[in-house]
């Protein structure tokens, strides 16, 4: 005989109750079962766990010790199964999340910070990829959710609309463009840029609408990230594309953001997942939030 959950529940059962009659009427079994059960629980054990008398039935010191070490035990197998379950409801397990900087900085911190709040079990792993990376990337199961400015991408991925983010020219406030409401990408092309890092779709955007007027985009630096690329507006290097919800988050003295009259000013930033119905309840809990949270 092995030792057994059955076998530790009825015992305790025994000490609780007092007798085997009420401790068999508790866990519906038979009374002559649960006899049976705790003998050959004392005999695995070799010690005499109980004493019985015309009064009941007590524990003995090697009794007591059992009963501490059996409810502990139950009260695990019982955590194991609540677990288990919360794995199963969606309340307990990890999503893998792969977004682009401009999704990261401006809607990412607040939108996991809410989700955490309602399901402090669920793990967020949050990375940071290029926007044609990270449909790639969730088309060959590298993660569950991916978060990227819309755009042409050729897997095979459902793509579902998120927020829209509207990109601003950023200038010294000693510019000339500085006190304009609103430009167009034209007119800042005779200036330097600094410019995110190639392979980016922001440094894509910029090359090709500089190509769509014919005008070729001049960057002196590119940098990895939004903090990067205000410091070096700020200091003078050369003009800078950003979204507005990021300029915010930066304290950039000194520096000016002048509305870009294009259309391709304002991008829609879009959910994509291999498929929404094979998501797992994690990580279609986070996925439903990021979907449908009205905080926009």
């Amino acid at each position: 005989m092995k030792l057994d959950p059955v076998s530790l529940r009825l015992f305790v059962s025994v000490i609780e109750k007092g007798t085997i009659a009420a401790a068999a009427k508790r866990e519906h079994i038979a009374a002559a079962a649960v006899s049976k059960r705790l003998s050959e629980l004392e005999a695995l054990l070799d010690a005499q766990l109980l004493v019985r008398s015309n009064k009941g039935i007590t524990p003995t010191a090697a009794g007591v010790s059992l009963l501490y070490l059996a409810r502990s035990a139950l009260n695990n197998l019982n955590d194991i199964v609540v677990q288990m379950r919360d794995y199963a409801h969606g309340l307990r397990g990890s999503v893998q999340v792969l977004a682009n900087i401009s999704a990261i900085t401006q809607f990412m911190p607040a939108l996991i910070r809410s989700f955490m709040d309602r399901y402090p079990l669920i793990d967020i792993a949050l990375q940071e990829r290029e926007s044609l990376a990270i449909t790639q990337a969730v088309a060959q199961n590298q993660a569950d959710i991916g978060i990227f400015t819309r755009l042409p991408h050729g897997t095979d991925v459902e793509v579902y609309r998120f927020r829209e983010d509207k990109l601003v020219l950023l200038v010294p406030d000693n510019h000339p463009l500085a006190g304009r409401d609103s430009v167009r990408f034209e007119e800042a092309l005779d200036e330097p840029f600094v410019a995110l890092r190639s392979g980016t779709h922001l440094n894509f955007q910029l090359i090709k609408a500089a190509n769509d007027v014919g005008r070729s985009l001049k960057i002196r630096m590119e940098v990895s990230n939004y903090d990067a690329l205000g410091l070096m507006v700020q200091a003078g290097i050369g003009l800078g594309v950003m979204p507005l919800g990021s300029v915010g988050l930066y304290n950039l003295a000194n520096i000016r953001t002048v509305d870009l009259d294009e259309p391709w000013a304002r991008r829609e930033l879009s959910l994509c997942v291999r498929s929404r119905e094979g998501l797992s309840s994690a990580a279609r809990l986070f996925f439903d939030h990021l979907l449908n949270d009205q905080a926009r």
